[in-house]
């Protein structure tokens, strides 16, 4: 699983701004009031005649990204080594093939990148909500070992105290969730079980139980499940402590699958094969995270940690982005200012092992032993039998789940 990065994730909200009908225009080349009108539409069995337009569409923006990408490589490619409060290390760079042969030979095959990455099923039921966690560690030099856990939520734990009073209170926190087996943003427990922790335990793996040189996580070193604690204090503490181990190590490159980061992938389009580009610091991002998410009385001591973090890691960690293939897309990365090049080189040296994807293969590793060992399936099966042991195979199964 991919952690989400450091800007908070856009939710609905009663102040969304409003969209132009211009801005629609834009964005789609046509009028939404034309959309939005049936006559427009048409039947399912003659979608396959618009595949001229699917066709005209497709080679018009790739042709005008590819002249976009010519002048970013004249004109910005320079100002990332000029313009203010830039990180020391930014810069566009080539590495050569020579370099990347020495990393398999000498550091990536003989194991010494370790990858960690975890996994999550759940298996929510109206009696209990079943949160399973999976971490694994790998190298090429074999499996290093996976590590899970399993949250058990009930609504309803009797204490035998006052029935009535239970049942009520279960009642008012049954009506904060979400539906069963649907994700939900006001169900902040939900939110801290299948994210947060994944998130610590992710890095703690990897800062305590890996012996490697380097080693290499997915998604962003400093996740924001753990930065805001995924409103939990607690666990907002003990995440920037465990993320300022991380940055003390060094050693570490980081690759998202899924960035948000667009500009940057633009820029990462410009890129030749073996290129990257060093960009940013996370300072800013921290610091706008830091402004907010810390209102309480509980969140002093969280607060404090936060700020600490901002103040010894965020002109360390920078973000860019490289291109390992002519085939593949670029890749948003992570890593230490002083180690970025390095990651960098490590990086691109593991991607160009899948030529048509240009990611990191050892992390596809790690995602392949996790799901083998904490997998959904497997667990489903358990968790349904029983079900059926209770005396209730079917009862509490959601919708979807039996739909199949």
């Amino acid at each position: 699983m991919n952690p989400e990065p450091l800007d908070k994730p856009a939710s609905v909200s009663s102040e969304l701004s409003a969209l132009e009908a211009s801005d629609f225009q834009t964005a789609f080349g046509e009028p939404l009031e034309h959309a939005l009108d049936l006559d427009t539409w048409r039947p399912g069995a003659e979608l396959a005649t618009m595949y001229e337009r699917v066709q005209r569409e497709v080679s018009d923006a790739v042709r005008q990204e590819g002249e976009m990408h010519r002048e970013i490589r004249r004109q910005i490619f320079p100002l990332l080594k000029t313009r203010p409060l830039r990180p020391a290390c930014a810069g566009v760079f080539k590495t050569t093939v020579e370099q990347v042969e020495t990393v398999h030979s000498q550091l990536l095959f003989n194991g010494g990148v370790e990858a960690c990455d975890g996994t999550i099923a759940v298996h929510d039921t109206l009696p209990v909500t079943i949160t399973q966690i999976g971490v694994s560690l790998v190298s090429y030099s074999g499996d290093q070992g996976s590590w899970g856990h399993r949250l058990f939520r009930r609504d309803l734990r009797a204490a035998g105290t006052n029935a009535i009073e239970e049942t009520l209170e279960m009642l008012e926190r049954r009506r904060n969730r979400g539906a069963v087996d649907q994700p939900s943003k006001r169900d902040q427990l939900s939110d801290l079980a299948r994210r947060g922790i994944m998130a610590f335990a992710e890095r703690a793996v990897l800062l305590r139980k890996s012996t490697a040189v380097f080693r290499m996580g997915h998604g962003n070193p400093l996740a924001y499940e753990l930065v805001t604690g995924s409103g939990s204090p607690q666990l907002c503490e003990m995440g920037c402590g465990i993320l300022r181990d991380l940055v003390d190590f060094g050693k570490f490159v980081y690759v998202p699958s899924g960035p948000k980061e667009r500009e940057l992938l633009t820029i990462g389009g410009a890129l030749q094969p073996l290129e990257y580009a060093i960009v940013d610091s996370l300072r800013d991002k921290l610091e706008r995270v830091a402004q907010g998410h810390y209102r309480g009385e509980h969140w002093p001591g969280a607060k404090k940690s936060v700020v600490q973090l901002v103040e010894e890691a965020g002109d360390k960690v920078v973000i860019g982005v490289y291109r390992a293939s002519s085939y593949a897309p670029p890749q948003v990365f992570y890593a230490h200012a002083d180690h970025a090049h390095e990651a960098a080189l490590v990086a691109i040296a593991d991607s160009v092992l899948q030529e048509h994807r240009g990611f990191p293969m050892l992390i596809d590793l790690a995602d392949k032993v996790c799901g083998m060992m904490f997998g959904g399936s497997t667990f489903a099966a358990s968790t349904q039998l029983a079900y059926a042991d209770a005396g209730e195979p079917f009862r509490y199964l959601a919708e979807r789940s039996t739909r199949r």
